[in-house]
């Protein structure tokens, strides 16, 4: 009797919980309840008579059961065990993964569902797909391409698929978009803009012109943005439909009378064609630098037809050495076997053996670099496998790694190009007179097959340099870290006594330049004054010879010029006050060397028509300044300021240097030639893009962007261009000029 007192309670506790008992009237009408197994599992705990809740004897999890007198039920304690939700009780109940996994959660059922409700934009999703086929080139046609809908429709069932036509149309307006957006850019920016024209092949007898703009903007920042993609039949017509469309594409862009300079391609060889141009451009240029501004002469493309002439004359022993290399690199088993005897003989290479491909010569100097590396090896290998059959002497050997060498040479002044796609102008100077240095240094090399390799590169590029020399001297000047120092030590080692002259034409190319911005810097009233109209800029022509001869006259370099320190003194009644003219030196470079003993320096004036001559013609005057100057400005001297930049100390030369972030920082000290600076550092001197530098062939338009229209073609060019490499600021639409540096290298 105790002892059902003592479990009385419990016994009565729980009943009240579960099934509290109705009186006889009503349990006479109704089944009794049937015991759920629920409770096999789980333990039923009375919080208060109002609750209880329903505790795993598994896990310890809590569940509720009942809240204010209301009973919840069980299916959700059933869950908890049949769904294996609980895993200790997963072996107790039988229940495998396998029979679970089919049945997810209900709580990620209710996740999805939430997605689902977001709502869908049709209009949205079709800009993002006329993107995505801008960006990585897929066709057109991949919106109609049945796996491509399914694939969609799949994530959205509500996508309506896009026509060929329409996507099209999504692609051109995002261009237009984007145009005018980059637009707004260009019409902000304060200085003026440097022009390329590369040139590209098709399977078709079409050819393609890319139109490239670089400038840098007001916050300082480099720009390099595709501006046109031109269709044109041939280039060696006379036909003027290139010109006229270069100059439409100018006007569309708003560029009238703000080109700098214009670098093409060597494949711009006809002289109409050049002489058209230079004749259209003027029209709306000033004169600027003497009009030396049109180059022919790609950096990268000089550099390849060097290395592209070394390895022909070398072309018997590479051949060669790319045989072997193949052999080599033809299975697994032979090249175990190469590295079995490069153990065994203790050769210290590193560098894996490389298969070149022959449309870039970068791969080739890669591939003649291991094999120079493993030639012990190559040398020994016939007798370690008897198939090898193609072997070098010792002496083809040492003619490789020559070749080598000066390969290393050509390929370490191309790479500055790829490091930095498209970088400032300054730091052209040093890679090209190294350059020059190295290769002049091997024609008087004691080895004659290396004078004889390299003295016809050396004369090539001896070309290049002093057609080039001086504007690239000029972007140097522009570096506070070197200014005209490193110019004068360069020039001292590169011309010997001459030096002085090429100094002094330096120095007059840059104050003439800076003469050239005070005065584009002035009010327009001013310049158009009564007190303008009677004075003009004066233009002096001359020609100065240098020659080695052993004649104390021969040894004279006579260098005739004016003094470019132009002041304004402001005088009551003095005509000599009132006398100071802007002397504008024209000069144009040429050398021809007559042989080992005489060397003629030629500064001539451009005939009209020359290929070699001024992008504009030095027949513009400009009125003299002198009295304006002195109302306003006095004793103001006019070059005070480019002379205060030339003098201060130079800034210090560290890896991290930014030139661009300088020159933002000393705009205000340097109001002018910060201005004359930022075109010129932004002046390019190779037409082709970072992946390219190295190819041996002109690039080919596919066969499919060839079938599409003129129009949609240079949408898809541009517009990839332009999202590649950032090409427009964000916040630029507002209004504001805050750009990021967003243009830089495409693959175009």
């Amino acid at each position: 009797m105790k002892r059902i007192l003592t479990h009385a309670p419990a016994f009565m506790e729980v009943n009240h919980i579960v099934a509290p008992l109705p009186d006889s009237k009503a349990q006479s009408n109704r089944r009794p309840r049937k015991k759920s197994i629920v409770w096999e599992h789980f333990t039923l705990k009375n919080l208060s008579p109002r609750c209880a809740k329903a505790y795993c004897q598994q896990c310890g999890k809590e569940f509720a059961y009942m809240t204010d007198s209301k009973q919840i039920g069980t299916s959700h304690l059933k869950r908890h065990i049949a769904l294996g939700i609980c895993k200790k009780n997963q072996p107790k109940n039988g229940l495998s993964g396998d029979d679970v996994a089919p049945r997810p959660p209900k709580k990620r059922a209710r996740e999805v569902s939430c997605v689902a409700s977001i709502s869908f934009d049709q209009e949205f999703c079709n800009n993002k797909i006329a993107k995505m086929i801008i960006l990585h080139d897929y066709p057109l046609h991949i919106v109609e391409h049945q796996g491509f809908i399914n694939f969609l429709r799949t994530l959205q069932p509500q996508f309506n698929p896009l026509s060929f036509n329409a996507v099209k149309g999504d692609c051109v307006a995002m261009y237009l978009r984007e145009k005018q957006n980059l637009l707004n850019l260009i019409n902000e920016i304060p200085g003026r803009v440097n022009l390329t024209l590369d040139f590209w092949t098709s399977d078709q007898t079409l050819a393609y012109v890319f139109l490239r703009g670089h400038f840098i903007d007001g916050d300082w920042n480099l720009h390099q943005p595709v501006l046109k993609v031109m269709m044109v039949p041939f280039l060696d017509s006379d036909d003027n439909s290139l010109n006229q469309t270069i100059v439409s594409c100018l006007s569309n862009w708003h560029l009238e009378g703000r080109i700098f300079t214009l670098v093409l391609d060597k494949f711009f060889s006809n002289e109409t064609v050049i002489g058209n141009l230079r004749d259209h451009l003027s029209l709306k240029n000033p004169m600027l630098l003497n009009g030396q501004l049109l180059s022919k002469n790609c950096y990268a493309r000089v550099l390849t037809r060097l290395a592209l002439d070394a390895l022909l004359a070398m072309s018997e022993p590479i051949n060669k050495v790319r045989e072997s290399v193949r052999y080599v690199k033809s299975s697994k088993y032979q090249e175990k076997k190469f590295f079995e005897l490069k153990q065994q003989l203790q050769v210290p290479g590193v560098v894996d053996l490389l298969i070149d491909e022959q449309n870039k010569w970068d791969t080739i100097y890669h591939m003649i670099v291991a094999a120079c590396e493993l030639k012990e090896v190559f040398a020994c290998f016939d007798a370690f496998d008897p198939n090898y059959k193609t072997i070098l002497t010792m002496d083809e050997w040492k003619q490789v790694e020559t070749l080598r060498t000066y390969l290393k040479y050509l390929y370490n002044a191309t790479n500055i190009l790829t490091v930095q796609p498209y970088p400032t102008a300054n730091i052209f100077f040093p890679a090209v007179s190294k350059l020059h240095m190295q290769l002049t240094n091997a024609t008087i090399s004691h080895d004659h097959f290396c004078s004889n390799l390299i003295t016809p590169l050396q004369v090539r590029f001896d070309q290049y340099w002093r057609e080039n020399c001086l504007i690239l001297a000029v972007a140097l000047a522009m570096d506070p870290r070197y200014k005209m120092k490193l110019v004068e030590s360069t020039f001292a080692k590169i011309f010997g006594e001459s030096a002085e002259l090429w100094i002094r034409m330096v120095e007059v190319g840059l104050h003439e330049l800076f003469v050239e911005y005070i005065i584009q810097m002035l009010p327009s009233s001013s310049k158009n004054g009564d007190e303008w109209s009677e004075s003009m800029l004066e233009t002096e022509l001359f020609m100065i010879s240098s020659s080695s001869t052993n004649s104390d006259e021969g040894n004279e370099a006579m260098i005739k010029t004016e003094p470019l320190m132009l002041s304004s003194t402001a005088t009551n009644g003095d005509d000599e006050g009132n006398e100071a003219i802007i002397k504008n030196e024209s000069f144009m470079l040429s050398s021809t060397a007559t042989n080992d003993e005489e060397n003629v320096i030629k500064i001539e004036a451009c005939q009209e028509g020359s290929l070699d001559g001024f992008l504009f013609d030095a027949e513009d005057k400009l009125p003299d300044i002198e009295l304006y100057l002195s109302d306003v400005t006095g004793n103001y001297q006019f070059n005070s300021e480019l002379n205060e930049y030339l003098e201060e100390s130079l800034a210090p030369n560290v890896q991290e240097f930014d030139i661009l972030s300088w020159w933002r920082i000393n705009g205000l000290k340097y109001p002018t030639l910060s201005r004359m600076a930022s075109d010129i550092l932004s002046i390019p001197v190779s037409t082709v893009s970072a992946d390219s530098v190295f190819d041996t062939e002109t690039r080919k338009m596919d066969t499919y962007r060839s079938s599409l229209d003129p129009m949609t073609l240079e949408a898809l060019i541009c517009t990839k261009d332009w999202f590649q490499h950032e090409s427009l600021p964000a916040d630029f639409p507002n209004g504001s000029c805050h750009s990021r540096d967003r243009f830089s290298s495409s693959s175009f």
